[in-house]
């Protein structure tokens, strides 16, 4: 259980971190001028934390099998529990905050608590997809070739919402002043 919860402390943290450092700087102040506040910023947010949770996932289960310290496969009653199911819970629980409008910017939710929720958004669909091999082969296939289909899906879903967040917001303001 300790990894998981390493994991997804890692990728808020990272993904906190990384919004504080573009607080006040040139790549900061384009962010905000050219992502309005909601959802575009949401989505670079869920962008941020899916990639860097992807990241520390794979590192993590990469020092898992090379019994590195102090990581661990978790396990209840002789059963490895897989990361996706953490993930899943985290999606059940965003995607219950979002029907009941926390978060949204539809009622008094605070920024922090949208970011937040899109944090927790991309941490989950990280956890999940990492293990995309897993639903398509019905065993583990993480780091075997079979595997490479979470990779894909990894790929394919950060796609598009690194595109969704920055890619027409930012230049559809650059192509009005040429």
């Amino acid at each position: 259980m300790a990894y998981s919860w390493f994991i997804l402390l890692l990728a808020i943290a990272g993904t906190a971190f990384m919004l504080l450092l573009l607080q006040g700087t040139p790549l900061g102040q384009l962010v905000h001028e050219r992502l309005p506040d909601r959802p575009q910023r949401r989505l670079f947010v869920a962008s941020v934390s899916f990639f860097l949770t992807f990241a520390g996932v794979r590192a993590v289960v990469f020092a898992i099998l090379h019994q590195i310290p102090p990581f661990h496969f978790i396990e209840h009653g002789g059963r490895h529990i897989h990361h996706l199911v953490f993930g899943v819970i985290i999606l059940l629980g965003v995607g219950y905050g979002w029907l009941a409008d926390i978060g949204t910017g539809e009622d008094d939710s605070s920024i922090l608590l949208s970011r937040l929720m899109a944090i927790l958004y991309g941490v989950g669909a990280a956890l999940t997809l990492d293990e995309f091999a897993l639903w398509l082969n019905l065993k583990d296939v993480y780091w075997s070739p079979e595997g490479r289909s979470s990779i894909d899906a990894v790929i394919l879903f950060g796609a598009l919402l690194a595109a969704s967040a920055w890619g027409l917001p930012l230049f559809k303001s650059r192509r009005k002043n040429l």
